[in-house]
């Protein structure tokens, strides 16, 4: 017993640790340096997330521009030819709903696949229904433009880059306007052709519900966009349709 009964000990007194004890401010220390260390991995996940989000849509987009002078696209005469007796109307009607069918399809096989328990496969297949929806779409603005009489000029790449553009900004081209003749594929077009991509995959997201869902919401969703780019098309297309009878010859036939 200490002389003074209200003395504390002496390792009370003088800071020095007893057995099985840690000091204090040591571990804080080692807290708020486990913390940074689990923030500055955080961060570079996310960043490294987003450089491979960044380069998948990359790699869609280039897929998409690569792909677009390969898509068959049927001449003015040949779609009179198929469908005989139809006015403008009524053939570019034909032609929504055969796209809206086909980017319906895609979007329906891409969503039964999505219920499978494979998830690497799920970037594939929503990969090949971006690339899938974006040449039907493409190849409906292409002949909707012949039906309304507004080919545009240059050849078949060139064109197939025109209507790239009137994808990615959903609005029917101005032949009369060089502007919008943006037939060189430069920086802007491509940035655009990727928020396109970007836009049109976090749309179809939804197709990827699983339990035997993502078929019936994959149809619809992709039925339903066609139809709305369709629609947009059509009513800039309308407004500087050339009728068919005031056509060239070789573009009538």
């Amino acid at each position: 017993m200490p002389a003074d009964p209200t003395a504390l000990p002496t390792e009370r007194t003088t800071g020095t640790p007893q057995w099985g004890h840690r000091p204090l401010g040591r571990s804080r220390e080692r807290g708020r340096g486990r913390t940074a260390s689990l923030a500055a991995t955080a961060v570079r996940g996310a960043r490294t997330g987003r450089a491979g989000v960044r380069a998948r849509l990359a790699a869609i987009a280039d897929r998409i521009v690569d792909t677009a002078p390969r898509i068959p696209v049927r001449d003015l005469a040949t779609l009179r030819a198929q469908f005989p007796g139809l006015t403008p109307e009524e053939l570019a009607d034909k032609l929504v709903a055969g796209a809206c069918k086909g980017t319906a399809t895609v979007g329906a096989g891409v969503g039964a696949a999505a219920m499978l328990p494979a998830p690497p496969a799920m970037l594939y297949e929503l990969t090949a229904e971006i690339v899938g929806v974006a040449s039907v779409e493409i190849k409906l603005i292409a002949e909707l433009h012949e039906v309304y009489g507004l080919r545009p000029p240059g050849n078949r790449r060139q064109r197939a880059m025109a209507m790239l553009t009137s994808w990615t900004e959903e609005r029917g081209i101005e032949i009369t306007n060089p502007a919008t003749l943006n037939i060189a594929l430069g920086a802007q077009m491509r940035r655009e052709l990727r928020q396109q991509v970007m836009k049109r995959t976090l749309r179809n997201l939804p197709n990827l519900t699983p339990f035997l869902v993502g078929a019936a919401v994959g149809a619809f969703m992709n039925r339903r966009d066609t139809g709305r780019l369709a629609h947009k098309i059509r009513k800039d297309l309308r407004a500087a349709q050339v009728p068919w009878d005031a056509l060239p010859d070789p573009l009538r036939a």
